[in-house]
């Protein structure tokens, strides 16, 4: 199935040793974004992604390009741009919790993605896309061209999936944050928050008040992730329950975790499958990649997903 994915792929420069960044000498490259991760998975599961994104004629630009090709996803919406460069991102190295993590994004190509860019999209074939709160923080651009694809797909009855995938340091303050990111959501047919970030932009704490909240709001799916105890998930028809998280031996990274629970849901739903099964599958692409450092490479094929399913570990 051929689902659409649009955001900003970036450089990635990972700390081998702990400590502050400004420290640090010693760094692994790689590619990082929300979605990227997202198109990754699904392609390691036998999906066809389609990344819509902006990158420039630099060596970040195309590693990345190169990626996209080597991970069996298509390109054919990606533009590269004279006299534009590509966004960049650093991450530290922290063994007890989440790792420091600097962007450097602003006035990048992608951020240039615009409504007209959107127009002249050929849709033709996707049967699905999938969204994050990250890319519309960008820019105005951004935010402008992620409206036009959601009118779009609308009017073409593409199914929209949405995580919110908070990113506070990107808006220009709270407000604005929680409004464009509801706005968005009412479009959406399933929606994949957190549960801190479902509490911060419904006001509501418990995942069934969480859930029933984007159910008012239009969503016909709400798969919350809960961490380590698994994901509550809940369908418009009433049918809801929890699914149970995966134990992980050995915790290496919790960045991207979340990306793996949505491309795992993301391709269970595009099977056929129930919101329920999708849940299971989610939680175990996102225990998998726990247990590996990076964003991204630790993501699993389907043989892979299955043995993990069935010893209910990583």
């Amino acid at each position: 199935m051929r689902i659409l994915l649009m955001g900003e792929p970036m450089g990635l420069f990972m700390a081998n040793t702990p400590g502050p960044l400004h420290a640090v000498k010693d760094f692994t490259a790689s590619i990082a974004g929300a979605e990227y991760n997202v198109a990754v998975g699904l392609a390691r599961l036998g999906h066809t992604p389609v990344y819509c994104t902006r990158l420039g004629f630099d060596p970040l630009g195309e590693r990345i390009l190169n990626a996209l090709r080597e991970n069996g996803i298509a390109t054919d919406l990606v533009t590269q741009a004279e006299g534009e460069q590509t966004g960049l991102m650093l991450k530290g190295f922290d063994p007890h919790g989440d790792p420091e993590i600097a962007y450097y994004r602003r006035g990048s190509a992608a951020s240039n993605l615009s409504p007209h860019d959107i127009d002249r999209m050929d849709l033709f074939g996707v049967e699905r896309v999938h969204l994050t709160g990250i890319f519309p923080a960008v820019s105005e651009r951004a935010l402008a061209a992620v409206r036009r694809l959601v009118r779009r797909c609308e009017t073409l009855d593409i199914p929209i999936s949405f995580d919110p995938n908070l990113r506070p340091q990107l808006w220009p303050d709270e407000k604005t944050m929680l409004s464009t990111l509801n706005a968005l959501a009412q479009s959406a047919e399933t929606v994949l928050p957190g549960l801190s970030e479902g509490a911060r932009l419904t006001g509501k704490t418990t995942p069934e008040d969480i859930a029933a909240q984007y159910h008012r709001w239009g969503a016909k799916n709400v798969v919350i992730k809960l961490g380590a105890e698994g994901a509550y998930f809940s369908e418009a028809n009433g049918r809801a329950g929890y699914s149970p998280g995966f134990k992980v031996r050995k915790i290496a990274d919790t960045v991207g975790a979340g990306d793996g629970f949505a491309a795992g849901v993301l391709s269970s739903l595009a099977e056929g499958e129930t919101l329920e099964e999708a849940a299971l599958r989610g939680n175990a692409v996102g225990a998998i990649q726990v247990a590996h450092k990076s964003d991204n490479e630790g993501l699993p094929t389907r043989q892979q997903l299955a043995q993990v399913i069935v010893a209910g570990e990583v």
